[in-house]
């Protein structure tokens, strides 16, 4: 079995993630039909965890994606620029009437009994048309990256995208890069994009070309087709339920060498219980549940990821960096929007323990 090797000489970056830009609209707990106000957030599955390496973690991160040349294009460029990503442009005029356009995700919290919706505007989509060519790797590797990312999401978006995401992960391995991948199964999105059947050839090819694997257990049984136990009677925090899914991955994408993802347990949108789980090279890690009083879920998963990768990047055992992650996506539920607001020693104190009491 090969190794997760850790580029330690100096790098440019210490990580470049691969995805769409959109700006999500958010009403708050408010139902979008009955909506007069709301939000706006910047975020991306592969661009939040660009953002909060830089933000929280203060690592050097790059996002490679399309940018459009108009208003919305300004206000997305303008929160990346504050969180301190670099961007890699490919730059797409927009007509002044049907784009192309930055994609809107339109998305209440919920409340209590009442799930969050979600729903998307994706028509002619700038990061849809992305393709192979696009970004001139070489350039972008040349200064030295140590974790290239990339996702289940912007795989879903056309087949242009899936392609680009594989030329990256080829380029990320001449250049020495860990090569990760979120899941992020999207039912809404790949029902648009040829059903579970495309969704799972799509991943599948990408999967085979990655070191490490972010997905729960939904993502597994159904963005790979991996079988899963019958869970229906068993606790969704039962780490046991999904290790015997992480070998039946490994089994079949022996190149896989990480796998990790966050428990959850939802007993109304606003009261959860979280965990994390982690296999490392035939080595198994349990972060502790937490209860969580949630304020907005949507980015969470992204805030573990960030977590648990800042802790690998710094030198930190593998139980620490799960606890970083499963910390840090605690914490992240507590914000408005989709990527951080924490402070890297709020996220060090919760994954050592450190209650909620008010500091004075």
């Amino acid at each position: 079995m090969n190794s997760l090797t850790i580029r330690t000489d100096p790098c440019q970056l210490d990580f470049l993630a691969l995805g769409a830009l959109v700006h999500r609209l958010d009403p708050g707990v408010v139902p979008f039909r009955k909506a007069r106000s709301f939000d706006v957030h910047v975020s991306g599955g592969e661009y939040n965890v660009a953002a909060n390496l830089a933000d929280c973690f203060g690592l050097r991160t790059g996002i490679a994606t399309a940018m459009v040349k108009y208003g919305i294009g300004e206000l997305v460029q303008t929160r990346v620029r504050e969180t301190g990503v670099t961007p890699f442009y490919k730059w797409f005029e927009h007509d002044g009437v049907r784009g192309p356009n930055i994609a809107t995700v339109y998305s209440d919290r919920g409340h209590g009994v009442r799930a969050p919706v979600v729903f998307y505007n994706r028509a002619n989509e700038a990061g849809a048309l992305l393709k192979p060519g696009d970004f001139d790797w070489s350039a972008i590797f040349a200064g030295g990256v140590r974790w290239f990312h990339s996702g289940g999401i912007f795989a879903a978006l056309s087949e242009t995208t899936a392609e680009l995401i594989l030329e990256g992960m080829h380029a990320a391995k001449e250049h020495g890069a860990v090569r990760s991948f979120d899941l992020n199964y999207r039912a809404k999105l790949w029902k648009a994009a040829g059903g579970l059947e495309r969704a799972q050839q799509v991943l599948r090819r990408i999967v085979s070309h990655v070191d490490a694997l972010i997905g729960n257990e939904e993502d597994l049984q159904h963005g790979l087709g991996i079988p899963g136990p019958d869970v229906a009677s068993r606790s969704k925090l039962d780490p046991d339920t999904f290790f015997q899914m992480i070998d039946r991955v490994v089994g079949e994408f022996p190149n896989i060498q990480l796998v990790a993802t966050t428990l959850r347990e939802v007993h109304s949108t606003n009261r959860h219980d979280w965990a994390a789980v982690l296999w490392l090279q035939g080595r198994k890690f349990v972060s502790p549940t937490c209860h969580l009083d949630v304020l907005d879920r949507i980015g969470g998963g992204d805030g573990f990821a960030s977590g648990f990768i800042y802790g690998l990047l710094v030198g930190r055992s593998a139980e620490e960096a799960l606890r970083l992650g499963w910390a840090h996506g605690a914490l992240l539920t507590t914000y408005h929007g989709d990527v951080t607001m924490a402070r890297l020693e709020e996220v060090e104190a919760l994954a050592k323990g450190v209650s909620a009491r008010v500091q004075r």
